[in-house]
């Protein structure tokens, strides 16, 4: 038996007032480039889950999230050919300053029932359900 490693990302479901969800396109050079995500990172050693999301959230797109702003919603787990991915989906509707792509990724806010006309990693898919069902 094989020591597959298994790796920790969180993402957010950004809400906005008119209920979309925003989502970002991985850009040129990284893996999975071109498709499109939630935002949000690996986690850091000694980080609580929140915590990455208040880091990766101001890091990637220049907002400011609070950790009771925070709710866990679902989570994905995915096996990718060498690793596995565990990734916790939480949701915002509040947050501090505009929204802006500082790692140049584009950005897209989308409907839930619209989220499946983009393209996105496997493990994002199995969360889009869970975003319809509460949006819409």
């Amino acid at each position: 038996m094989t020591d597959i490693k298994l790796t920790l990302v969180v993402a957010c479901a950004l809400v906005d007032a008119d209920k979309r969800v925003l989502i970002a396109q991985r850009p040129p050079g990284k893996a999975l480039a071109g498709l499109w995500e939630f935002p949000g990172g690996k986690l850091e050693r000694g980080e609580r889950p929140e915590q990455t999301l208040i880091r990766e959230l101001h890091e990637e797109i220049g907002i400011t999230v609070k950790a009771d702003c925070l709710a866990p919603l679902t989570f994905a787990s995915h096996a990718y050919d060498d690793f596995h991915l565990l990734m916790p989906l939480y949701i915002c509707r509040r947050w501090d300053g505009e929204v802006i792509a500082r790692e140049g990724q584009q950005l897209a806010w989308v409907r839930a029932n619209r989220l499946r006309d983009y393209k996105m990693p496997p493990a994002d898919i199995p969360l889009i359900p869970h975003l319809i069902d509460l949006l819409m």
